[in-house]
């Protein structure tokens, strides 16, 4: 009988898994509750209308259609059930012989959940949706208060202070990028107002912003994120969130626009398997990528703790092995490694060595031509780095016509400073309620 492999998640690990599996002996099923693949290192450009949605992500039934051992499968997993070796879904449940469990993270509330309906976190296309929603409608409230004469001016400041909570890579692109929008792309949209006034505010609970760069190219970034308007708080920690604003450091912070990007947590996949996980939830595996008394369910990506030696561009090989960072490349390659794994177990061949991570280093955009690059064996910053993070950005892009679709929008962007998307609704409830919690 042809063995049945299970991939839950069609994020970068469970894609590429799948990819890798094309020609092996196996059935395969890719579940995924979004029917798309999301190039989420790109997703905070929707939610700021530089791009759209469907220049990022491409229906998974699509990108896989030529691979004929595959069926993709638009459900989500309820539990699992080891023993039998059964994944449950919400209407059905499939058997398996070989799991792979790339179910990614959601962001980290700690412990206040309540918070997420006014701070909203930039998980997948919807949510970007609601971003963009969110950012345009707080510069039209401030208009109309403007137009009509009759808000304080407290109030239409509050409408033009947008508060970003997390200065990692993903906060300071949104700040940068929403500075660049308020003084640029929608300079001269309104008739009362200054977009140009609004204020970008971003906090960072640790003591610098972007924490897994070296220092002095954290410092570089703030530099520059100061040089575009935005006001940048380190050690300060948010305590509360709500429809006004943000609490910090024990003083209110009026704000109509709260967007969260503070830590992240595992999905519950460690909880369905009872398998030992790290204090974000992440399952810790083998050198195999095996979770532990479960050999033939893999965990990668954003679900699993996994601990290996790198080796960086140039080939120079890690003194010690070093804790995979929750971004696309380890997922890439622990995808196509598990894959080899099921393949090389299907045909009764040796196992692999363990897993080891090939680093290419990373990289965070700061503003419109301005980056910083820590490749391991050289860190820079400034407009070569944005060259190398266009570059890589573009080549990773699912497809041809999405690398063209960008760079035409980018080129279009860079000439006339101009936003392309900056339509929104505010129909449904969804929306309504995460734009204006208190309407």
């Amino acid at each position: 009988m042809t063995p049945r492999v299970i991939i839950v998640g069609g994020g970068f690990g469970g894609l590429n898994a799948a990819r890798a599996l094309h020609s092996a002996p196996v059935n395969l099923t890719l579940i995924d509750k979004r029917n798309y693949h999301l190039f989420r290192p790109m997703l905070y450009q929707v939610a700021t209308g530089l791009l759209s949605g469907d220049e990022i992500a491409g229906p998974l039934r699509s990108i896989l259609s030529r691979q004929k051992n595959v069926d993709v499968l638009l459900d989500e997993v309820t539990g699992i059930n080891s023993s039998e070796r059964v994944v449950h879904l919400k209407q059905r449940d499939l058997p398996y012989d070989f799991l792979i469990l790339a179910t990614g993270i959601q962001y980290n509330y700690f412990g206040h959940d309540e918070w997420r309906k006014f701070a909203p976190g930039l998980e997948s296309l919807d949510d970007a949706d609601v971003i963009r929603g969110k950012i345009l409608l707080a510069f039209e409230r401030a208009e109309e208060m403007a137009s009509s004469g009759q808000a304080a001016s407290g109030e239409i400041e509050r409408q033009l202070t947008f508060a970003l909570v997390g200065a990692g890579t993903v906060g300071v692109e949104m700040a940068s990028t929403l500075a660049e929008m308020s003084r640029m792309a929608l300079a001269h949209d309104f008739r009362h107002i200054d977009p140009a006034s609004a204020r970008i505010c971003l906090y960072e609970a640790a003591p610098r912003i972007l924490p897994t760069f070296p220092e002095h190219l954290s410092m570089k970034a703030l530099r520059h994120l100061e040089s575009l308007g935005v006001r940048v708080y380190t050690k300060a920690l948010v305590t509360s969130v709500d429809s006004a604003g943000i609490v910090v450091g024990g003083q209110r912070v009026p704000a109509a626009t709260v967007l969260w990007g503070a830590g992240v947590v595992a999905s519950p996949a460690g909880r369905w398997l009872n398998a030992p996980t790290d204090k974000s939830g992440k399952i810790i595996v083998a050198p195999d990528l095996s979770v532990p008394g479960h050999r033939d369910v893999f965990a990668i990506g954003d679900t699993a703790h996994i601990v290996a030696c790198t080796r960086n561009l140039v080939g120079i090989k890690s003194r010690t092995p070093m804790v995979m960072p929750g971004v696309a490349q380890p997922a890439i390659q622990e995808g196509k490694y598990v894959a080899n794994v099921i393949r090389r177990r299907v045909q009764g061949r040796q196992a692999p060595a363990p897993f080891w991570y090939w680093d290419k280093g990373d990289l965070a955009i700061v503003g419109r031509t301005y980056a910083v690059a820590d490749l391991r064996f050289a860190r820079f910053a400034g407009f070569p780095a944005w060259l190398v993070w266009a570059g890589v950005h573009i080549y990773f892009l699912i497809g041809f016509a999405n690398r063209l679709f960008v760079l035409l929008q980018w080129g279009f962007a860079f000439l006339t400073q101009r936003r392309q998307v900056r339509v929104f609704s505010v129909e449904r409830p969804s929306e309504r309620n995460f734009i204006d919690p208190a309407a």
